[in-house]
């Protein structure tokens, strides 16, 4: 049963749909809600935090860099076999798999402070332990990412598709509300010390897997594979090489400025926990009623900021879904753009203020309300059936270039040193890296806006 079929022939899926499907248990899109609500719940409380984790277990912040470029080179391997790999099995056993995956990755880092003391020559066995765990905890986001979308694209109208997104989103966003807030309930009680933020992040982490294991379970017992569309076998590299060739040409001008914005990002993104926790040290004091007085840490403060910018993007994401079968997927796409462009150097220069870092993260939960607006011109041109190989094709040039981005991001701001003389070549500065991320974030929106093309079904 599919959307298409149940609605009015003059009415479109309704942007909340995934709410009332939730509790009508109509199957076709509850899991891949389900499913969203329970990884996005995990990796929202642990990727965030991820920085501060490492770092009380002795990482530097070059270190905290390259873990964000292997992150990076993941989701770069990830996404093209992960949507082959749903075309061609269906997507219930596919994000089975990639779930079940994914939980075993957040166990490996819950266990990763077990290994600290030893090491492989100068190298922690525990930070090895985080870099491992990537592996694994990426399997759900990134190999999973073209059966979320494919899902969707056969479940919805074409004129719709931004409509459709904004009800997923919704449940994903949803969850990334919640974890926050879970994780600054969880560090509460714990102070800035190293052990402290160590220990608590395993509670964090069990959270995680908690609702790993429950996502897991709920996708493979009430996903519906009747509806599944199924595309041709995989047929190696030449089938990869002919897949990007065949990219539909809209997507060519979005590629290039999309890969320009998430660079930008990606160089600055592990970091914003640093950047609140020690650069600017931030925490708060509430007056509460039959409470008192309750000092939120600055790791705790952290998590009351994501939630209040996942709150601002379930606010603007339906209205802007909504918006852009109007005036067209593109402006909306750009907006999301520029907000992601010019955070990184309003955060850096933020002062010492509770407020102002409460105006900035909320005005930073603008950048999602052109998610589903940037998913439908992505999958909107797929022919169905393809649209797990369009989603992996366009994420594969996307992530493959944004790879370097945090490893510069952290030589940036840790400096830059001759191996041979010892000679610093680049004092480092973390104003440098969130400048030039700005700096590079604008450039891409500028050259969407100029070049960036509608999907016909907006148009």
């Amino acid at each position: 049963m599919s959307l298409e079929e149940d609605a009015p022939a003059d009415e479109g899926p309704d942007p909340f749909d995934a709410y009332r499907q939730f509790f009508a248990l109509e199957r076709d899109v509850l899991v891949l809600s389900l499913a969203m609500f329970a990884f996005s719940l995990g990796f929202q409380m642990t990727s965030r935090y991820m920085a501060e984790y490492m770092v009380a277990l002795g990482a530097t912040v070059f270190v905290v860099g390259l873990f964000g470029t292997f992150g990076n080179v993941i989701a770069a391997v990830y996404p093209y076999p992960g949507g082959a790999i749903s075309d061609r099995i269906g997507s219930r056993y596919a994000l089975t798999a990639f779930g079940f995956v994914s939980t075993l990755g957040f166990t490996v880092w819950l266990l990763a402070p077990w290994l600290s003391g030893f090491s492989v020559g100068s190298v922690e066995l525990s930070i090895l332990a985080i870099f491992a765990g990537l592996v694994l905890a990426q399997a759900w986001k990134s190999f999973g990412l073209g059966a979320t979308y494919a899902i969707v694209k056969q479940a919805v109208p074409p004129s719709q598709l931004a409509a459709g997104f904004a009800s997923t989103e919704s449940f994903r966003r949803t969850a990334f509300l919640i974890g926050p807030l879970i994780a600054a309930a969880l560090f509460l009680p714990f102070g800035t010390g190293e052990g402290e933020i160590v220990t608590a992040f395993q509670l964090i982490l069990l959270v995680a897997i908690v609702f790993g294991v429950l996502g897991t379970l709920a996708q493979h017992v009430l996903y519906d594979a009747s509806e599944d569309s199924y595309g041709k076998q995989f047929q190696g590299v030449s089938q990869i090489r002919r897949d990007l060739r065949n990219l539909p040409p809209e997507l060519r001008p979005l590629l290039v400025g999309d890969t320009l914005v998430r660079f930008a990002n990606g160089m600055v993104y592990v970091f914003f926990v640093l950047v609140v926790t020690q650069v600017l040290g931030v925490g708060l004091s509430l007056s509460l009623p039959a409470v008192g007085t309750v000092d939120l840490s600055p790791q705790a403060y952290f998590g009351l900021l994501l939630g209040l910018e996942m709150l601002v993007a379930l606010l603007v994401m339906v209205p802007a879904a909504k918006l852009a079968e109007r005036v067209g997927l593109k402006p909306v796409v750009a907006v999301g753009f520029a907000v992601y462009a010019v955070f990184p150097i309003l955060l850096i220069s933020a002062p010492e203020s509770a407020g102002v870092l409460a105006l900035l993260f909320a005005f930073s939960g603008l950048r999602f309300a052109g998610l589903p607006a940037h998913k439908a011109l992505i999958v909107g041109p797929a022919e169905m059936g393809a649209g797990g190989r369009v989603t992996g094709s366009y994420y594969l040039v996307r992530n493959v270039l944004v790879i370097p981005s945090a490893a510069l991001g952290g030589l940036l701001w840790s400096g830059i040193w001759n191996p041979l003389t010892g000679e610093q070549l680049l004092a480092g500065d973390p104003v440098l890296a969130f400048a030039l991320a700005t700096v590079i974030g604008l450039v891409g929106t500028g050259y969407f806006l100029v070049f960036g093309r509608e999907f016909e079904a907006y148009a």
